[in-house]
């Protein structure tokens, strides 16, 4: 069984909150790079940490909203540049495609068709279903976040070890399945105990603790009320740059 090493490149919000780059989750394995997520600063956040680009085969995608998608024009850009022939398969909700296409022309004009020296393979994920991308099994749940597509919580099963991750979403039940027996469950937390529409706060999640049957949980995507009150928090949560090894 090899080591997972999972690398919190990003843990901010939508807005920077803290100084912290958007949402970016590397896990490293002997099989592979696998980014969770690839917010709009996810590029500069890989430099800033010393992580190669041509170093992560499969990105995973939960929604798509600019602080989770929003760094893959970069992301590519930057592989044509480097002259990347390494494949890359990129993972997440139906009409990926076209969304980052579409934005890659809008932030570079032409830049979608540029012949490219490296495969591009965009894989739907559907809800109900699971897929085998690359080395990792994906389980895509589905959460209650509007993003002009469905978002998803996702399951990542391989090496031996299960990380689930919440995506940006209010309680769903959806997340205990997600969640259940995984080695560590990586979730949004964006206000101490306010209850707004579409996002978690600390108090669910201290409240749903036990139901979540998960081994380890940290924290992420919080904004400043919750950033202000990290001292007083009883799970862990996370910050740019931390390494957690499974």
């Amino acid at each position: 069984m090899n080591k997972l090493e999972v690398i919190f490149l990003g843990t901010g919000d939508a807005l920077g909150s803290g100084g912290r780059f958007q949402t970016c989750i590397l896990v490293k394995s002997a099989n592979g790079g696998i980014l969770i997520d690839c917010g709009t600063s996810a590029l500069m956040a890989m430099k800033r940490f010393g992580v190669e680009p041509s170093q992560v085969d499969i990105i995973l995608l939960s929604h798509l909203h600019g602080d989770h998608f929003g760094g893959l024009p970069f992301f590519i850009l930057d592989a044509q540049f480097s002259r990347r022939t390494r494949p890359l398969a990129v993972a997440g909700p139906p009409g990926l495609e076209k969304r980052i296409k579409e934005a890659m022309e809008i932030l570079f004009p032409g830049s979608a068709q540029v012949p490219q020296k490296f495969a591009v393979e965009f894989i739907e994920l559907r809800e109900g279903s699971y897929n085998y991308v690359g080395w990792i099994k994906v389980i895509p749940f589905p959460v209650v976040h509007p993003s002009g597509a469905p978002s998803f919580a996702l399951r990542l099963e391989g090496e031996g070890k299960v990380i689930a991750y919440s995506g940006d979403t209010e309680w769903v039940d959806a997340l205990e399945k997600a969640a259940q027996g995984a080695d560590l469950f990586i979730s949004e937390a964006y206000y101490f105990d306010k209850k707004i529409k579409y996002h978690l706060d600390y108090r669910t999640l201290m409240d749903k603790r036990e139901r979540l049957g998960c081994r380890r949980l940290i924290l992420t995507h919080m904004n400043k009320d919750l950033l202000d009150k990290l001292n007083s928090l009883d799970l862990e949560w996370a910050v740019d740059g931390q390494v957690v090894s499974l």
